[in-house]
């Protein structure tokens, strides 16, 4: 099947082949034709399958016919992050331009002025992120009374930053009437009750198996220690030539610490994290997009939101605290059925993580030797790695004591015993017990429970950091606010209106 099979115009299909595409994916061939029938569609579709184009492309021969008016869209894509928000609007100027279709974006940290504008002139496609959008509603700048397709994209994403209540607010101005399509790479209960609730009779499209792993991408787990998860980063990256690779940290902190360390080391590395403005944040995109840097150190505000033809490995430095995001993460290669390679880096307190992961993709993720030196783990259990890891740590090892050096240590011990007096033992026994609290809160801050240190210095590079408690979902919309508000120029492909027609 090529893409002339769908019935597309010829407009579109003129610009889908200069974009270099022939054959649709399997989520576009079966999403694509339904939603020219004007069905409600529910797509199961984990990233990297082609899901943007599924909706992108039949929209844009549905709404050739029609003229925007004032203030009122005629369309509405609600992304949960400014970054998917920008690649739709990509798609939007690549597929359209022989089509004089009108588009907005509108997303945090760009001037609320210049979006009313865009809006007062008529809009085509209304692209939206949903605090943006109830923020301009609720001052009475925009009406969606005459939207007739609502897409829902990346739902279980909206579920993880608390966005549901506004989605569902944003429903209930939408016209009765409209065609809704919800994408999403699982199907939670929240999200079955959300299309339950505001979806008509849909069409349901299911490319894969919920949070399973794209099975174009080799995966493989790498035993290490701490301390020597920057040597096995290197040899990974030293492993092959024209390697183009996404680095994956669990802290922003350790995202700046390593793409500067790989910097020293001769790496061609950049980095993107929350603490980026999002105009930096889009310069370092465009560095790794065009090839003038092949290492990209990120943390998970950049997961879902990364869309390069040609990452060929995914490194989890960390391994994720969250198992979805660990789908989301390798997703970056493996991309359009190109082949790709996902290594994560497991030490002895990822265990319960990792068996998490695996659970959620539903199989055993088999474990390397290549860069680690160790011995080879495809057929060991987790719980196993981890115990040989942490007989492998230095606490376990300082516990230990030579054959030599045994007999020696007893003859000290039992020499020493007539000195002591048995009042001092009853010395001790308060001290031992005030030092109790002591010891309890190093093991609460162990676990998390404290506040994790702002920044790390190069002494500490190697060492064994503090975790970092994942933030509770009522306050992810916030930090989704935060993550670099747009402080620089906006990008050229961010105007309100694209194409020239034929």
């Amino acid at each position: 099947m090529n893409f002339a099979d769908l019935g597309l115009s010829d407009e579109l299909l003129r610009a889908v082949t200069e974009a270099g595409y022939s054959e649709p994916t399997p989520i576009q061939a079966a999403a694509i034709p339904q939603v020219q029938m004007m069905r409600d569609l529910i797509a199961i579709a984990q990233t990297g399958t082609g899901k943007t184009a599924s909706f992108v492309l039949p929209m844009i021969d549905i709404l050739a016919e029609g003229r925007a008016r004032a203030r009122m869209p005629r369309s509405l894509i609600l992304e949960p992050t400014r970054e998917l928000a920008a690649q739709v609007a990509e798609n939007f100027e690549k597929y359209g331009k022989y089509h004089k279709l009108s588009m907005a974006l509108l997303i945090g940290g760009v001037q609320m002025g210049d979006q009313v504008k865009a809006l007062e002139k008529g809009v085509d496609v209304l692209i939206a992120t949903p605090g943006r959008l109830m923020d301009l509603f609720q001052r009475g700048k925009i009406m969606l009374n005459d939207c007739k397709l609502l897409v829902i994209d990346e739902a279980d994403r909206m579920l993880d930053m608390g966005f549901i209540p506004d989605i569902e607010e944003i429903c209930t101005k939408l016209p009765n009437d409209r065609q809704t399509l919800l994408f999403s790479a699982t199907m939670p209960p929240p999200i079955k009750k959300l299309a339950d609730k505001f979806l008509s009779n849909p069409k349901s499209i299911e490319v894969a198996r919920p949070a399973s792993a794209n099975l174009n991408i080799t995966q493989a787990l790498i035993k290490v220690d701490e301390r020597k998860k920057g040597d096995v980063v290197r040899r990974i990256l030293r492993s092959e030539d024209d390697m183009s690779t996404i680095i994956f940290c669990n802290r922003k902190t350790m995202v700046r610490d390593l793409a500067k360390s790989l910097k020293r080391d001769g790496f061609a590395s950049g980095e993107i994290h929350g603490d980026m403005d999002q105009s930096s944040r889009i310069a370092e995109l465009d560095r790794f997009k065009s090839g003038s840097i092949n290492v990209l150190v990120a943390s998970d505000v950049a997961a879902r939101g990364i869309d390069v033809k040609g990452v060929s490995h995914v490194i989890n430095y960390d391994t994720p605290w969250h198992p979805d995001d660990y789908v989301h993460r390798i997703g970056r290669t493996g991309r359009a059925g190109a082949k790709g390679h996902a290594y994560t880096l497991v030490t002895a307190k990822d265990a319960e993580a990792i068996d998490n992961v695996q659970k959620l993709i539903g199989t055993q993720i088999p474990w390397s030797d290549a860069f680690s030196g160790g011995a080879s783990r495809a057929a060991a259990p987790v719980e196993a790695a981890a115990e040989e890891a942490a007989e492998a740590s230095p606490e376990a090892r300082k516990g230990r004591k030579r054959p030599g050096r045994a007999k020696a240590d007893e003859a000290k011990a039992e020499a020493a015993k007539p000195a002591k007096p048995a009042k001092a033992e009853k010395a001790e026994k308060p001290a031992k017990a005030e030092k109790a609290p002591r010891r309890e809160a190093r093991a609460e801050r162990d676990e998390g429970d404290a506040p994790a240190p702002r920044g790390r210095s190069r002494r500490d590079e190697g060492r064994e950091p503090e975790r970092e408690a994942p933030r509770p979902p009522r306050y992810q919309q916030q930090d989704a606010e935060e993550d670099g508000a747009w402080n620089g120029p906006v990008p050229g492909f961010l105007s309100a209106s694209f194409g020239t027609g034929s």
